[in-house]
């Protein structure tokens, strides 16, 4: 799964893509498309919870989940028409599962804003009418295609025409496809569409380091706190690409006192990290043993014998029961046997629906 970070050129897209993955990968400068070809980088999800079962299995190998963030060149007003490096950018974006969009809420006259002043619901408003004006030609070319087949009687034909002049309105009026109340089914439906505004987004305010300490209360934080709400229906993490540029080299430790020197226990990246792997519909699940305690990702509402086919496919082939104990109860009992002693130690059959945190081991026929 992999979220893409987009934003108006010289909004700190670059240096924020080399915090998540710290790396220096992808090159930071003061000028627009200084990232043409995207960037991706496999970033760790941070866990606590893998780290407290490390204790409990006595094992000295934990394996933590990983979600892949792309940096994608900045866009432009024009970009679905091909302006800057439009045709690119929407090309690379059709191919992410989310969108992680920053957004500049910061002032310095060093750093050149393309549009020539701070302002980030304009830059939001601008980057969303791009996309949305490249969603409503392919939908324009979508219902061409498929009225001869809906007049001809065809029932899918017919079923994705009535949806598709849902859309288009909605498109013209420059709303987001994911604000369209449809049913179930139209959402499914409309996922074989690969509309860029049905991807579920998050926005990341990128604050100056003077600000990082009170983000909430940046007028520019509050404006896109209100407008991302009531348009998008969408969460924003507050934080400071610069900050997590200077911590790359540091470690761990160091790190922690840099930011509490600032006032601050975290640079917002983390939230932003696991905002995203929530955003992509993901959780954890957990086995933990003598060789290793490892994270295990998955989408939300999977069956046990699709979490067990993560680990190998055999495993969903010959599922037969899981064992199961979440990690509040076994991190409240401190092992296994103990949780087994309690009544919390379970076994699941193939309908168990997989919950975030659960610790399990796997039954299955070769």
């Amino acid at each position: 799964m992999k979220a893409g970070i987009v934003g108006l050129p010289n909004v700190g897209k670059s240096t924020l893509f080399n915090a998540l993955t710290r790396s220096r990968k992808a090159e930071a400068a003061n000028y627009p498309f200084c990232t043409i070809d995207p960037n991706v980088g496999v970033v760790t999800v941070p866990d606590e919870r893998a780290y407290v079962l490390q204790k409990i299995a006595k094992t000295n190998v934990v394996i933590p989940a990983v979600i892949e963030f792309v940096d994608i060149a900045g866009l432009v007003a024009g970009a679905s028409k091909g302006e800057g490096l439009g045709n690119q950018f929407l090309a690379n974006i059709r191919e992410v599962d989310a969108i992680v969009q920053v957004v500049r809420c910061f002032e310095d006259p060093d750093v050149v804003h393309t549009m020539g002043s701070v302002d980030p619901v304009r830059d939001i408003e601008v980057i969303t009418t791009e996309l949305v004006l490249a969603d409503l030609e392919a939908v324009t070319k979508r219902i061409e295609k498929t009225q001869k087949k809906a007049k001809s009687g065809d029932k899918e034909a017919i079923a994705e025409m009535a949806l598709l002049e849902k859309l288009s309105p909605h498109l013209n009026a420059g709303k987001t496809a994911n604000t369209l109340v449809a049913t179930p089914e139209e959402q499914a439906l409309m996922k074989l569409f690969q509309l860029l505004t049905a991807k579920p987004v998050l926005f990341a305010c990128n604050v100056a380091e003077s600000d990082l300490a009170k983000a909430e209360e940046v007028p520019f934080v509050q404006q896109v706190a209100k407008y991302v709400q009531t348009h998008h229906d969408a969460a924003y993490v507050p934080i400071s690409a610069r900050i997590e540029a200077e911590l790359i080299d540091l470690s761990p430790e160091e790190a922690k006192e840099f930011l509490k020197d600032l006032g601050v226990s975290d640079s917002g990246v983390s939230n932003l990290i696991k905002a995203s792997y929530e955003l992509l519909g993901l959780q954890t699940y957990f086995t933990a043993g003598e060789k290793e305690v490892r994270a295990w990702t998955i989408h939300k509402g999977w069956k046990a014998p699709q979490a067990a086919g993560v680990i190998h496919t055999d495993f969903e082939k010959g599922f037969i029961k899981a064992e199961v104990v979440s990690y509040a109860d076994l991190s409240r009992l401190g092992s296994v046997a103990a949780a087994r002693e309690a009544g919390k130690y379970r076994l699941e059959g193939k309908d168990y629906v997989f919950q975030d945190g659960d610790v399990a081991l796997f039954r299955f026929n070769n």
